[in-house]
């Protein structure tokens, strides 16, 4: 078996001070492209991934998610945390027979969120939530994968959301979780409530307004910075509103200040 030491020891010496951009890539070509760009590490994204398989966040299988993290791994050489969803089952022994087979394809991290995908009951009993956490840090073992664990309860519009937040991620912290993420916030006041409750331990924020900068991000104490589905939106974004004009109106102005094949090519030719 290959050996990830070095990935993995790189990823966890970033999250010992200051605050680093964690962005998300949906596939290959993107992972290298942001690579190019000096990214230190990446993570993937479940709905970036899913959607570039015609698939809604959430129904990609798990075997295609375990194949596309190790494609990440092997092809950009960095290190890589993985969106590896509720763990793909309920239990904590699925859990940590899942994250068994997710720290072997070489990712460097990986986040166990406690949504449960029920829209009646979208969160797992916290007592659950908390045995979950402790399986997938005993699967990980002396592996060095980094555990991130997620609180969905702003995501799911959970009434205390904050509180709920609080009390969550401080028994995901005592239970080995390495890194704590809340995602959905982006208020300064919110951010620095979670920041404070789950220290020295890092925050994870997703970030996906556009009146924030690194720097203001930096300030609330917030260690990890990722960007979830938001760069995979913006593809999106750009390839449907050229194909509409095409549609809409015969214009092809959407083809307007692109990137050149040349320039495509010399990024993913062998050097």
């Amino acid at each position: 078996m290959a050996d990830f030491t070095a990935l993995r020891n790189a990823f966890r010496k970033l999250h010992e001070s200051g605050c680093f951009v964690m962005p998300n890539p949906w596939d290959i070509g993107s992972a290298l492209y942001l690579r190019h760009l000096g990214f230190r590490a990446l993570a993937s994204t479940s709905s970036g991934f899913a959607w570039t398989r015609g698939l809604a966040d959430g129904a990609a299988p798990r075997d295609s998610v375990l194949g596309h993290l190790a494609d990440l791994v092997r092809t950009t050489e960095l290190p890589i945390n993985a969106d590896f969803e509720h763990g793909y089952a309920p239990d904590p022994d699925g859990v940590a027979e899942n994250v068994r087979m997710c720290v072997a394809t070489g990712v460097a991290g990986l986040s166990i969120e406690d949504s449960t995908g029920d829209d009646a009951k979208p969160l797992f009993d916290f007592s659950l939530a908390v045995e979950r956490i402790k399986a997938a840090r005993e699967a990980i073992g002396s592996s060095g994968v980094l555990l991130t664990a997620r609180a969905e309860c702003f995501l799911v519009k959970h009434p205390k959301a904050l509180d709920e937040s609080i009390r969550r991620l401080q028994a995901y912290s005592a239970a080995g979780a390495d890194v704590l993420y809340a995602p959905g916030p982006q208020d300064p006041e919110t951010i620095k409530a979670l920041v404070a409750a789950v220290a020295p331990k890092p925050f994870n924020m997703l970030v996906f307004s556009k009146g924030l900068r690194v720097a203001d991000v930096a300030a609330l104490g917030v260690r990890r910075i990722s960007t979830g589905g938001a760069l995979a939106r913006s593809a999106w974004t750009g390839f449907a509103q050229a194909a509409k004009r095409i549609v809409e109106s015969g214009d092809f102005s959407g083809f307007d200040h692109l990137m050149t094949g040349v320039e495509l090519n010399g990024l993913f030719s062998p050097k």
